[in-house]
């Protein structure tokens, strides 16, 4: 079975007014010196009102208390300030905001990536190429940001687009082998276009840190089980695609605007409405995400994750995503009821 790693990124809000703070730097200090979790297990954002965990909630939450603001797992905040948020004082994210100030400013936005390890680095792009046809049914089942400046963007994952606006976004190309992904991202480097290995944000790459293929399509979840979910389906379309490698079963060949088109369709509507196959054709949320479950249904028995995935999948369709939720509490509640739930749902 093949080894995963999740790493969340949340919001520090505060939990009255339900604006970012920029607690990171205090709040990833008092998370390590309380001995919860390892320093290194924190990790500093691009802006001061974000950080990000690769372990439980728990530890960070306390940090956040202990600091006046609380952490929020929604992808984007409900209310923003008027300014914008202080950057993590890195050479990286200064040199980031220099490129692109704008961008950086409403970069307030938070996902949650899947590692899933391979044996090499040709395997994982050839398992690159078959997993990228079902990055949009992952990100409409993941959709948790509808909210952007106290309004309803219309959008069920509004992150996805506020991604998708740097240079080197979106879904990722397919390559013909590892030789020619290396030639066209050192092309993207001698040509300064991007800086480093770290600004390809496409929504699937190869890691340049670890041995393995990196999902970054999904939305930080509101409910760690819905976590577990999509972490189990994650790691199982990457056994599928590797068994179906080593079968020499041909990829599916999809061309790519219709994939970007695809993710933009999921990203506006989520379980909500359609979603687009690999075939082009417009199909209902829950019968494409039926075919997603009996796509991988092999690579989930194998790991006995059958019945925990299959039941939250279901759970999804009946109660609807982290987007539905938000939207439901902005309806009943208005700001303060979304802050009370993203903030309440947070914490374990």
């Amino acid at each position: 079975m093949t080894t995963i790693g999740v790493e969340g990124e949340y919001l520090l809000l505060d939990p009255v007014t339900g604006l970012p703070v920029p607690m990171a730097d205090k709040v990833r200090a008092a998370a390590g010196l309380g001995r919860l979790v390892a320093d290194q297990e924190v990790h500093c954002e691009l802006l001061q009102a974000q950080v990000e965990v690769a372990t439980l909630r728990h530890a960070l939450g306390a940090a956040a208390e202990a600091h006046g603001c609380r952490i929020a797992a929604c992808a984007t905040p409900p209310l923003r300030h008027g300014h914008p948020v202080t950057v993590t004082d890195q050479v990286r994210y200064r040199a980031m905001r220099t490129q692109a100030p704008q961008l950086v400013a409403e970069q307030l936005v938070n996902g949650m990536h899947v590692h899933v390890g391979v044996p090499s680095r040709e395997t994982g792009l050839q398992i690159l190429n078959r997993i990228r046809v079902w990055l949009p049914a992952l990100t409409a089942l993941s959709a948790n940001s509808p909210l952007w400046d106290g309004h309803d963007t219309g959008f069920a994952s509004w992150r996805t687009v506020i991604f998708s606006r740097w240079p080197v976004s979106g879904m990722p190309p397919h390559f013909a082998d590892i030789a020619d992904h290396d030639r066209r991202v050192q092309q993207l480097l001698d040509s300064g276009l991007i800086s480093d290995t770290g600004q390809l944000y496409w929504q699937a790459r190869l890691s340049a840190r670890y041995p393995t293929i990196e999902v970054r399509c999904l939305d930080v979840q509101l409910r760690a089980d819905d976590a577990v979910m999509l972490t189990g389906l994650v790691r199982a379309l990457v056994e599928t695609a590797l068994a179906e490698a080593a079968a020499g079963a041909p990829a599916f060949d999809c061309d790519q605007e219709l994939l970007q088109a695809s993710m933009w369709h999921a990203a506006r509507h989520g379980l909500s409405g359609t979603l687009v196959d690999p075939g082009g054709r417009q199909r209902r949320a829950g019968e494409m995400l039926y075919e997603l479950l009996r796509h991988v249904a092999t690579a989930l028995d194998a790991a006995g994750d059958s019945r925990q995935v299959t039941a939250l999948v279901h759970r999804l369709l009946q109660g609807g995503t982290g987007a539905d939720r938000q939207r439901a509490a902005l309806a009943q509640g208005g700001l303060p009821a979304v802050t009370d739930l993203i903030t309440a749902r947070s914490m374990p």
